[in-house]
């Protein structure tokens, strides 16, 4: 396992970063602070390019972050991961505990790779112990968009708000056509349904089109949410890229 991130911060490090986060939303600042802010965003995503640029192609997990051990949430993500990695690709998640956990460790178990993109948070949120390769983002919006970047598709397990984050940004980008024919499954029925009521109900009030209700697919089982990705993931991209990029050593890679 690797991580990449030389060391954690002390809590009045993370202290000042969430004040120093806090202040940026607030308005605006002088030229100079704005310019530092600036430079740390982009050597943040440098950071992740670097991790993660020659990894395999991924499928994203996202999903709660306070599910444990043992309960049925966690045993299905567990045979996700499984599934994922029996079709060749990589499991891509948020790093932490949790669905995440679950779905890493069933990866792992079948002989696949866990990716993670873990986010530094008041109450430090440590990587699971499953990962094959994880980064550590200071910026929520960071962490999105590599996790977009690297994956072909996303499973959308039970979680709270940042899981709907999630579900609505991938939503949100397939239907403007910023990423194409990409796969979003959301796994649960029963716990999905006040969302799907939800975008029914815009359907009749014309607030969205109704090719926009098949952008998703909702599922309680494992064997057609991993045939959903194979139809629409695996037979179009045969899981690999079609550009294999070279390693250089004088960049350290």
């Amino acid at each position: 396992m690797s991580d990449q991130n030389n060391g954690q911060p002390s809590a009045a490090e993370r202290s000042a970063q969430f004040r120093e986060e806090r202040v940026f939303l607030e308005g605006p600042r002088s030229r100079i602070r704005e310019l530092f802010f600036l430079l740390k965003i982009v050597w943040e995503f440098i950071r992740g390019f670097r991790i993660f640029h020659f990894s395999p192609p991924c499928i994203a997990v996202f999903g709660s972050a306070r599910v444990q051990p043992g309960t049925p949430h966690y045993d299905l993500a567990v045979k996700m991961g499984a599934g994922i990695a029996g079709l060749g690709f990589a499991v891509m998640t948020g790093g932490g505990p949790g669905i995440m956990e679950a779905a890493s460790r069933g990866a792992r178990e079948a002989g696949g790779i866990a990716l993670g993109c873990n986010i530094r948070l008041p109450m430090e949120q440590k990587p699971n112990p499953f990962l094959n390769k994880y980064f550590t983002s200071r910026f929520f919006f960071v962490r999105k968009v590599l996790m977009f970047k690297y994956s072909y598709g996303y499973i959308i397990m039970p979680g709270g708000i940042g899981t709907l984050d999630e579900l609505f940004e991938a939503l949100t980008l397939i239907q403007t056509k910023k990423v194409l024919d990409f796969p979003v499954v959301l796994f649960g029925s029963q716990y999905w349904e006040p969302v799907n009521s939800m975008l029914n109900r815009m359907l009749e009030e014309k607030m969205v089109a109704p090719g926009d209700l098949k952008l998703f697919l909702v599922t309680d089982d494992i064997g057609e949410a991993i045939g959903h990705l194979r139809q629409t993931v695996l037979l179009k991209y045969q899981a690999k890229r079609t550009r294999i990029f070279k390693k250089f050593i004088f960049l350290g890679e």
